[in-house]
């Protein structure tokens, strides 16, 4: 396995890491079995870097990470394990906001270690700023809990150049958690100049723009009712089309390198530079397997040419949430305005 480094003062984790949000929600069910069997096979293949949400199964996907962690034969201090909070969900599965105050932090935190049967967690974020609180409150209150032993290393989500520079005037950054594909560039422009100069990683998670461009995905597709997928802009009527054609396109070249279309992605992502760590959000065994080729695939200067211009920034259809959930993105706010 190939490692990198999270910044000037980040872990040293895996080149992938492995997002585990899909294991517990918001793609559809998922089999549970094979979620740990897959972060096992993660681990036995070298990946470090476990990513997750307090909120994502509100609490589930937390308490099955544990579980995997406490039957691995690596164990916890293997696992580079990198948790966001602060979203707030209701009883039904809706969402109402983001809790960003210090006295939240603590709390927040006090039950993801009960839940991950941890004493500390590897990298800790707020999942989207509080527009409440400001990000140095937020930030101090982590760096607090560095101090005593309960987080190593302090991460922020979905932000802007601004509020990446508030937040690291407070202390160490690790990394900046924020999309970043093929079909998702808008981090180009100023906020990875900004981490660079800052000495702030990139993990990226939505490197297959969250199966979109994974060469799998078909048209005709059926998404059951608990896919929030089935709400997005990216993968409905002709924005689907568009996006599909452009799948195509990279399929054509992937094929040429003798790779499938998710491995080219991910390499893609890769050859952006050595700061950056995509996510995959494998959920079985094949998938992991598929998306550790990329890897192995060295892109050159033409391979890379030839990529982008089959799928040019800017050529995706459709914004990359519902625009509910944009409007809570400090770094499309900050973007735009």
């Amino acid at each position: 396995m190939q490692n990198r480094t999270l910044g000037t003062n980040g872990p040293q984790v895996s080149a992938l890491g492995l997002g585990c949000m899909g294991m517990s929600a918001l793609y559809g069910d998922a089999d549970e079995k094979e979620s740990i069997a897959t972060i096992h096979a993660a681990l036995d293949a070298g990946v470090t870097l476990l990513d997750t949400g307090d909120f994502y199964g509100m609490g589930h996907n937390e308490m099955l990470i544990g579980r995997a962690l406490a039957r691995s034969a690596q164990g916890r201090e293997r696992a580079v394990v990198s948790v966001k909070f602060g979203a707030l969900r209701d009883t039904e599965g809706g969402w109402s906001g983001y809790d960003g105050r210090p006295a939240a932090v603590k709390n927040f935190l006090a039950y993801s270690l009960r839940r991950l049967g941890t004493d500390h967690i590897d990298i800790y974020r707020i999942a989207r700023v509080d527009p409440d609180v400001p990000v140095e409150e937020t930030v101090g209150a982590i760096a607090e809990a560095v101090e005593a032993g309960h987080v190593r290393h302090i991460g922020l989500s979905e932000v802007g150049s601004g509020t990446l520079r508030r937040a690291a005037a407070v202390a160490p950054v690790s990394d900046l958690q924020i999309e970043y594909s093929l079909i998702s560039r808008g981090i180009e422009d100023d906020i990875l100049p900004t981490c660079r100069e800052l000495g702030i990683g990139v993990t990226a998670y939505g490197v297959l723009s969250r199966g979109l461009i994974s060469g799998h995905w078909s048209r005709d597709r059926h998404l059951a009712a608990n896919d929030f997928r089935g709400m997005s802009p990216r993968f409905s009527g002709d924005n689907l089309d568009r996006n599909l054609d452009l799948v195509e396109a990279l399929r054509k070249i992937a094929e040429d390198r003798g790779a499938t279309v998710a491995q080219a992605a991910i390499a893609w992502v890769l050859a952006q530079g050595p700061d950056i760590v995509p996510l995959v959000g494998a959920r079985r065994r094949d998938r992991l397997t598929e998306a550790l080729g990329a890897l192995d695939l060295t892109l050159d200067a033409g391979d890379l040419e030839a990529i982008e211009a089959a799928v040019p920034a800017g050529a995706a259809a459709g914004d990359r949430y519902p625009a509910s959930q944009m409007a809570h993105l400090d770094s499309e706010k900050q973007a735009r305005g």
